[in-house]
């Protein structure tokens, strides 16, 4: 599935010796609850960096708020999905690394014993790592240097990023051992993790097809009452909400690149009365799918 370039996070990391790469997300235009990124999960971690506006962030059914300069640490495995909380315009910078990019080392004893349980998942930094004592002074600029340096990509940037990632990330788990096991926070549960990942996939792959609230219940194992109740709190939207705003995001992308009619797209997206199309697409969109055409039309 695709969805708006300005909101699509891609986490094929395409150097295979240098696992690493950097996302600048930028949503315009955009009203409070709209999803600025949409749920997924990936093997990797992922710094997220606000640069612009105010949000919400579920990271495995728990809620973050978080407003220009703070910072999350998503772990590995973790459903995450955000939603913008005020009508301006949101900016961030994901940063989405493989563990892999540190394995020379995987042997060394003083790694193993400060940051190897971080990195493998054993443990897990707070997810929002912004909020504590002297970040500014001593966090804030190193990660920004780092993603400066990425950005311009200079000769030999990866060896820079590489090397000063590590070095913060040390930085980060010495900070944090102080207080173990108090500060460190384990992964938090809930119940058949691993279907409703393989459902997310599935929707993202299948959006345009009927798939009632029970049925995906039954994909997850759980009865429809605990599954609406596990979805919305993963998610901050219910089911039916989340298929929507896959369908009218891919709606979105029809309608500018694609010269398809606007009674074709819907059908493209699942919605076969065109009616409805475009009564789901305002919902969402605060416009219709017209007003999209011909503000596009007009600015060509």
């Amino acid at each position: 599935m695709s969805y708006p370039k300005e909101l699509w996070e891609d986490t094929r990391l395409m150097q295979k010796a240098y696992p690493i790469q950097i996302f600048p997300n930028r949503a315009r235009t955009i009203k409070k609850g709209d999803c600025i990124l949409y749920l997924h999960w990936h093997v990797h971690l992922e710094l997220i960096i606000v640069r612009k506006g105010q949000a919400v962030f579920h990271i495995d059914s728990r809620p973050i708020e978080v407003q220009a300069g703070d910072v999350l640490l998503v772990p590995g495995g973790s459903l995450h999905v955000g939603y913008s909380q005020s009508d301006e315009d949101f900016e961030m910078d994901c940063i989405v690394f493989n563990p892999a990019l540190f394995n020379e080392w995987m042997n060394d004893s003083i790694h193993v014993q400060l940051l190897s349980m971080y990195l493998e998942g054993k443990t897990h930094f707070p997810l929002l790592i912004s909020r504590f004592e002297d970040w500014d002074s001593q966090y804030k600029m190193e990660l920004d240097e780092i993603s400066k340096e990425f950005l311009n990509k200079e000769i030999g940037y990866q060896l820079i990023v590489k090397a000063k990632l590590y070095a913060w990330l040390v930085k980060l788990a010495r900070y944090y051992s102080k207080f173990q096991p108090i500060a460190i926070e384990r992964e938090p549960y809930f119940a058949n993790r691993d279907h409703f990942k393989q459902l997310i996939d599935w929707v993202k792959e299948h959006y345009a097809e009927k798939l009632t609230v029970k049925q995906a219940a039954m994909m997850v194992g759980l009865d429809q009452f605990y599954f609406c109740k596990q979805f919305k709190k993963l998610t901050g939207r219910t089911f039916i909400e989340y298929v929507n705003v896959c369908r009218v995001s891919e709606a979105e992308r029809l309608l500018i690149s694609s010269q398809a009619t606007i009674g074709e797209i819907a059908t493209q997206v699942g919605c076969e009365n065109a009616n409805y199309f475009t009564k789901l697409y305002k919902q969402y969109k605060g416009i219709t799918p017209s007003d999209v055409r011909r503000i596009n039309e007009g600015g060509k």
